[in-house]
């Protein structure tokens, strides 16, 4: 038996396991009925018909259920009450509510070996974790734990660090306000400022540009702008698979004379057509059509086609002055533009429709209906945030805004549109590896402790401390660490030279079979499950991309009686680990009113939170650049100047981008198909343009590895069929978190430091068995 418990070394990435493609055609139109006829087939198999059904109903409802995926908001005027969710919304509750658990028997007969040679797919589809679980030194089986002992566990490893700094603790957007308050309070408490977190992964680079521009890094507008606006600009976005909600949206201000332009390297479904099945027009399979002018940009060009966008507006302007740009707007609430215009007259135009692979005539048609325009919209996502430049490119779109004086008036200004249900919510609760002065100095006051002031470890920074050794616990809240994160082998030997690494989770996932010498499984409560202290039933918060907060309430009965909250896991943790602490942890564990009575005496925008929160459609955070009001050193918008840096690449070298499947949501795969873009049944694809797989000597389906050099290190992703796709020569795409193997650790955003997986630069090759 000895013998047999002997840990095996698990691959990190997964087996190299094809299951069969097929292809199609791809799809022009998002959602319809093979939406709806897949939310059902997902949903009742995983809970049965009477539970998925009460699961649906209470989704997104007021009062109801947040959604646990994409962080799009409700809307408050025409709230569906049989169907307020889409398709990839019914996915994740299907996953998170299913009613297949994992106990005991089951970890008793699947080793961590075992369980590592099956595919993210296939391991996610186990179950819900039923109980605490514990894995030994040099164990290859995790065992069951009590609750009071795991606590002491970590409180007695995390107390034998030399530093608080050896610790590192990271956060998912999943994760409520109540339990990122906690948790950040019970981190600083403790004495480190080590909290990265999913935002270092995805929006960080929005944040930081907008911070710096228009003081505030969240967008400005809410969802009735999206009605009253004439141009909406989507840049780096798939919202018919990432945001599909979105979609009703974009409907509407279609509906209301809105143009569309679509700014992406691939033609995506969700970006073509709209069949609502929640109207009589899509359930008889007629469409909407959203996108008016598509510019199929090479990836990484987004920052010269808006600077070539600009160009071509003041050239416009300077023959009609006051025609094109706001001058009043410019003259009342920014500053730096006469240098930035310096800067723009000096760029060639030719120069850069070449590297944004954007023709110069579409270039002038889309800036001259932007000149004609007030009223705009941005919105982005991760297509722009993953690149060295990201920061800089949504400064460009910042500039584009300034001049058209689209902020902070109905209809107009930014729109990042954000990942998980609640990663703004934790940047607000304070989950931050560099928090601002005044909130410490608050935290600090409130609570009677004098707060780390060191900045502490983003995500980036933090796998290579520990990968350096200079963190030795690594405590998850939430997520899938391994697989959402860049470099994978490196970032598995971080992991594995931890003393201990914890995560609190519903389901299982590669990350805990990726571990340090010890490693712990806490299971917890999910958004759907009642929450019930002392026979009152809890609620949490979340705030959604557009800065409003809200309640989410849970309707189902959880699948084990071993399962505690989030907040409930933070307070014991705090008590087993914390000596002396001025903060009142019973209480918070007796009613979440204590909780959020807390939050509302250190975070402004929270007056009378409880209170507040009580409305159905909960209340908006302060917002300076919504309504002109810009919280940066001088009080002002800011131009800044920015200069393209094209990606040059050698002999058969291609740039990669990593994308998500119609059947994913981040490291959440649902399924094996692809359906809007036509791949079925596999995962292990790369998306070429034809005419490089013609001068690679390739053919459809052929197996190919995929590998590139940095930092002196060779990356291998293996075993994937290349198939020909409509996206610009020079440009491939692949999933995550398969490639994840291949970003570079050191490849990242300047100053944000998001892993820059949207411009990866690779070779690819046939494959050799």
């Amino acid at each position: 038996m000895e013998e047999n418990n002997k840990k095996v070394k698990p691959s990190p990435e997964g087996p190299e396991k094809l299951t069969g493609l097929r292809t199609q055609v791809p799809k022009t139109v998002a959602a319809g009925i093979p939406a709806v006829i897949s939310s059902a087939k997902h949903v009742f198999s995983e809970m049965g018909v009477q539970r998925g059904t009460k699961a649906l109903l209470n989704l997104n409802q007021k009062e109801g259920i947040d959604c646990p995926g994409c962080a799009w908001p409700d809307p408050d005027d025409e709230r569906n009450k049989i169907a307020e969710y889409c398709e990839n919304g019914a996915k994740a509750i299907a996953e998170e509510a299913t009613t297949k658990k994992l106990d005991i028997p089951f970890f008793e007969k699947h080793s961590v070996t075992d369980l590592s040679n099956l595919s993210d797919y296939e391991i996610g589809k186990k179950g819900r974790i039923a109980q605490p679980m514990y894995l030994a030194s040099h164990s290859d089986y995790y065992a069951p734990i009590a609750w009071t002992d795991a606590f002491t566990l970590i409180g007695n490893r995390l107390n034998a660090l030399e530093s608080p700094d050896e610790a590192i603790f990271y956060t998912s957007g999943r994760t409520s306000n109540e339990a990122a308050f906690l948790y950040q309070l019970f981190v600083r408490q403790f004495g480190t400022n080590n909290m990265p977190d999913c935002s270092n992964m995805c929006h960080e680079s929005s944040g930081v540009a907008l911070s710096e521009t228009l003081g505030i890094g969240k967008g400005s507008v809410t969802l009735e702008d999206f009605y009253q606006t004439e141009v909406i600009l989507i840049m780096g976005q798939n919202p018919g698979t990432n945001h599909p909600r979105m979609l009703s949206a974009l409907e509407k201000a279609k509906k209301n004379g809105a143009t569309i332009i679509s700014i992406n390297p691939i033609v995506e479904a969700g970006l073509l057509n709209f069949s609502n099945p929640q109207k009589l027009k899509g359930a008889l399979g007629l469409k909407t059509k959203l996108t008016d002018h598509y510019l199929q940009v090479k990836i990484n060009g987004d920052m010269a086609l808006i600077q070539a966008l600009i160009a071509l507006l003041l050239k416009m302007e300077e023959q009609q002055a006051g025609s094109v740009f706001d001058q009043d707007f410019i003259s009342e609430k920014t500053e730096g533009v006469s240098d930035y215009l310096d800067h723009i007259r000096a760029l060639h135009i030719e120069r850069l429709s070449e590297q944004c692979g954007i023709s110069l005539a579409q270039l002038k048609t889309v800036a001259q209906l932007l000149a004609k325009k007030q009223k705009i919209i941005a919105c982005w996502a991760m297509g722009l945030t993953q690149h060295k430049n990201s920061v800089d490119t949504i400064k460009e779109i910042v500039n584009l805004l300034l001049l058209k004086g689209s902020i902070g008036k109905p209809g107009a200004g930014t729109c990042p549109v954000r990942g998980h249900s609640n990663v703004q919510g934790d940047r607000t609760m304070g989950i931050y590896e560099k928090p601002s002065t005044a909130f410490l100095n608050q935290l600090g006051s409130v609570f009677a402790f004098e707060p780390p002031r060191k900045h502490g470890y983003g995500t980036v920074a933090s796998i290579e401390a520990m990968h350096q050794g200079k963190a030795k616990v690594f405590f998850a809240m939430g997520g899938n660490f391994l697989s959402a994160t860049p470099d994978t082998q490196y970032t598995a030997v971080a992991l594995e030279k931890c003393d201990l690494t914890v995560h609190v989770s519903t389901k299982l996932n590669r990350s805990h079979l990726v571990h340090g010498k010890e490693a712990l499984i806490l299971p917890c409560l999910a958004r759907t499950d009642k929450d019930i202290i002392q026979g009152e039933a809890q609620y949490v918060s979340v705030e959604n991309s557009m800065g409003i907060v809200h309640s989410s309430r849970g309707s189902l009965n959880p699948i084990s009686d071993k399962l505690l909250s989030e907040p409930a896991i933070v307070c014991h943790l705090a008590q087993a680990t914390l000596k002396n602490s001025t903060v009142d942890w019973k209480s918070y564990l007796a009613h979440y009113d204590h909780i959020r009575n807390s939050i509302e005496a250190c975070i402004p925008g929270f007056e009378n939170y409880n209170e507040r929160l009580k409305h159905p459609s909960g209340f908006y955070l302060p917002n300076g650049a919504r309504h002109n009001t810009y919280n940066t050193l001088n009080g002002k918008a800011n131009f800044t100047i920015s200069h393209t840096s094209p990606i040059a690449l050698g002999k058969q070298e291609f740039l990669m981008m990593t994308i998500r499947s119609h059947d994913q949501f981040n490291t959440t795969i649902y399924g094996l198909d692809d359906r809007y873009r036509g791949i079925y049944n596999e995962r292990r694809v790369l998306l070429m343009n034809p005419r490089d797989i013609t001068m690679l000597g390739l053919k459809e389906k052929e197996l190919v590895d995929m590998y590139n050099h940095h930092d002196d290190r060779t990356r291998v992703a293996k075993k994937f069929h290349i198939l020909p796709y409509n996206i610009p020569m020079g440009c491939t795409a692949t999933y995550f978190p398969e490639a994840n193997v291949l970003v570079p650790i050191g490849s990242k955003a300047d100053k944000s430091e998001t892993p820059a997986s949207k411009s990866v630069i690779i070779k690819v090759r046939r494959h050799e068995a």
